[in-house]
C-alpha cells in the first residue's frame, strides 16, 4: 500500500508542475500576444505621425508657391502699370504737340 499511496503522491507532484509548464505556456502566449498588438499599434502610430509629416510638407510646399504666385502676380501688375502710364506719357505728348503744330496728317 505505501507503493501505491508513493505513485499516488508522484501523479500529484506531476499533475502539479504540468499545471505549472501550462501556466507558464499560457502566460507566453499572453506576453506574445500583448507584444504584438504593441508593436501593431505603434506601427499604426508611426503611420499616422509620417501621413501627417506628409500633410505638413504638402501644406509648406503650397504655400510657398502661393507666395511666388502672389509675387508673380505683383510683378506683372507693375508691367502694366509701367505700360500703361508709358501709353499715357505718349499720348499726352502727342496731345500737346498737336496743339502746338496742329494736326499731323500722314498720306496713305
Amino acid at each position: 500500500m505505501i507503493y501505491i499511496c508513493n505513485i499516488e503522491l508522484e501523479g500529484h507532484k506531476t499533475l502539479g508542475k504540468m499545471q505549472a509548464v501550462k501556466e507558464k505556456l499560457q502566460d507566453m502566449n499572453a506576453i506574445r500576444k500583448a507584444k504584438a498588438e504593441a508593436r501593431a499599434e505603434e506601427k499604426a502610430e508611426k503611420e499616422i505621425a509620417k501621413a501627417r509629416m506628409d500633410v505638413a510638407h504638402e501644406v509648406r510646399l503650397a504655400k510657398e508657391a502661393e507666395a511666388a504666385m502672389d509675387l508673380h502676380v505683383a510683378k506683372a501688375g507693375k508691367r502694366v502699370d509701367n505700360e500703361l502710364a508709358k501709353h499715357t506719357l505718349d499720348n499726352s505728348n502727342a496731345a500737346t504737340m498737336d496743339a502746338a503744330n496742329g494736326p499731323t496728317y500722314t498720306a496713305n
